[in-house]
């Protein structure tokens, strides 16, 4: 009875032992098993921004996640929005773990691309900033697009350091930004009659003062704006004395003041190393061109001469006796160094008078369509005009010549100038001009100069002076869409 119910027993725990079982391998077999991770996303370009990039995260089955954008920046972020340095190709790659740490990777490739390719020559993905290139022609002018540094150019040779330290900036967001950094030229066309004429000279507002008296210091570092129509191939900017190029160029004309808008034409190429833009003013028969870049390496830009290396030499002086020329002929008797030189105006020595066939020879000056179309007379030596007081020349002018049309006038200026040491002559010279009320036509006059007296605004005498070696005439103004023919005579110092 005994043994029956010890194996009663026995059984019931064993029963007990083997549900006991059972059911904790059911319960282990019941915990949820965590499932790899799937690494995914998708982009966004920034409509604004093209080098903003917005990353949706639609990974599954994580729970931290490692960005590698291609560019050796990384972030943690589940969905982060990233802005690239430059645009190009990057390849980025995703990483998305769960708490076992088990990963999984996702990559995509990406593209940015700046939409508007023209303007980000212009102004950089963000910003850019313009200089005077220091090797080579930086600006200059000369009839037309194709001839733009034949009358005048400027170089990186020291003559005027200010000019090429000036930044002008373009930003994407529409800024256009001068920086003069505390330098300024004085432009004769505007400075002519101060002291800061032709010279680097600081840049405060206490300094721009024209010639007139009127202030142009908003000329001076500013902020302003820009647009560009890379169709057009036009930059206008947009602000009281922004400028670019020289001060006084405006769209259409020259003004001594600042003006509120001015608008050029612009070309932009890269070169390498670097950008070059390409500005021009084109007014009648008159071009304007200036030539600026920008570096991808800044280290690579040349520096800027600060001294004036000097252009030229410095001719002997000499005080002629005797010095004209009638143009009746070459000879000795009608000509004492008074010799034309190189010009545009073609002048014929000892043509008939257009009054008188029977009488004595004269000059025919024809003036063509060339914007400086002076006739000049270079010397080989630094003129003294120890013997002389006055100088007069006859001149005819014919009613026949189509006048005003084209800028063609009867005018009559006279200049003398030093040329063998600088290439602006211009800049410096002793100017003469004939009153308009005393210009008679259709028959010959003779116009009488002191030189003690020249126009206004003009720098010295010739008796004050000692470096003038050139002289020049000029008939029938400077704006030259139609050409002239005058007659002279006579032409002589006393």
């Amino acid at each position: 009875m005994k043994k029956n119910s010890f194996l009663r027993l026995s059984s019931l725990m064993m029963l007990v032992a083997m549900a006991s079982m059972i059911s904790f391998t059911s319960c282990k077999d019941d915990d949820p098993v965590a499932e790899d991770p799937i690494a995914s996303f998708q982009y966004t370009v920034s409509t604004e921004n093209f080098l903003e990039v917005n990353f949706s995260n639609f990974s599954q089955n994580a729970t931290s996640y490692s960005w590698d954008f291609g560019d050796g920046n990384t972030s943690t972020d589940e969905n982060p929005v990233y802005t690239y340095a430059t645009s190009g190709t990057y390849t980025v790659v995703l990483t998305a773990s769960n708490d076992a740490m088990v990963t999984a990777s996702f990559s995509q490739t990406l593209e940015l691309t700046d939409p508007n390719s023209a303007l980000a020559l212009l102004a950089g993905e963000t910003e850019k900033t313009w200089k005077l290139i220091r090797e080579g022609v930086a600006l200059g002018v000369g009839p037309d697009a194709t001839q733009p540094f034949i009358w005048w150019s400027l170089t990186n040779d020291g003559s005027r350091p200010c000019v090429f330290q000036h930044e002008f900036t373009f930003n994407r967001s529409g800024e256009f930004i001068f920086n003069d950094n505390g330098v300024f030229w004085g432009e004769n066309a505007v400075f002519g009659s101060t002291a800061l004429n032709e010279v680097c000279f600081e840049a405060t507002a206490a300094n721009m003062v024209n010639s007139d008296g009127q202030d142009v210091s908003a000329w001076l570092s500013g902020t302003h704006s820009f647009e560009y129509d890379a169709v057009a191939g036009t930059i206008t900017l947009n602000g009281t004395g922004a400028w670019m190029g020289i001060p006084q160029l405006g769209t259409s004309a020259e003004s001594m003041v600042p003006e509120a808008s001015k608008t050029f034409t612009a070309s932009i190429e890269s070169m390498g190393t670097y950008d070059q833009l390409t500005i021009s003013y084109t007014y009648a028969e008159l071009h304007w061109q200036f030539v600026y870049v920008s570096y991808a390496n800044p280290a690579d830009e040349p520096d800027v001469v600060t001294e004036n290396q000097g252009f030229g030499e410095d001719l002997n002086d000499f005080a002629p006796t005797a010095f004209f020329n009638t143009f009746a002929s070459t000879d000795a008797a009608d000509v004492s160094y008074l010799i034309p030189s190189e010009s545009a105006v073609a002048i014929n020595i000892g043509v008939d008078d257009p009054t008188d066939p029977t009488a004595a020879k004269v000059g025919e000056y024809v003036r063509g369509t060339e914007m400086y179309a002076d006739l000049k007379f270079q010397m080989d030596f630094d003129i003294q005009f120890d013997n002389f007081t006055s100088f007069s020349i006859d001149v005819y002018i014919p009613s026949s010549n189509t006048y005003a049309e084209g800028g063609l006038t009867t005018g009559i200026t006279l200049w003398i100038a030093d040329a063998s040491q600088t290439q602006e002559f211009w800049a410096s010279w002793v100017q003469y001009d004939v009153d308009p009320a005393e210009i008679v036509v259709d028959q010959w006059k003779t116009y009488t100069f002191d030189l003690e007296s020249p126009s206004e605004g003009s720098t010295g005498t010739p008796k004050t002076r000692t470096d003038l070696d050139l002289v020049g005439l000029v008939i029938g103004g400077s704006g030259h869409a139609v050409d002239g023919t005058f007659y002279i005579r006579n032409f002589s110092f006393n």
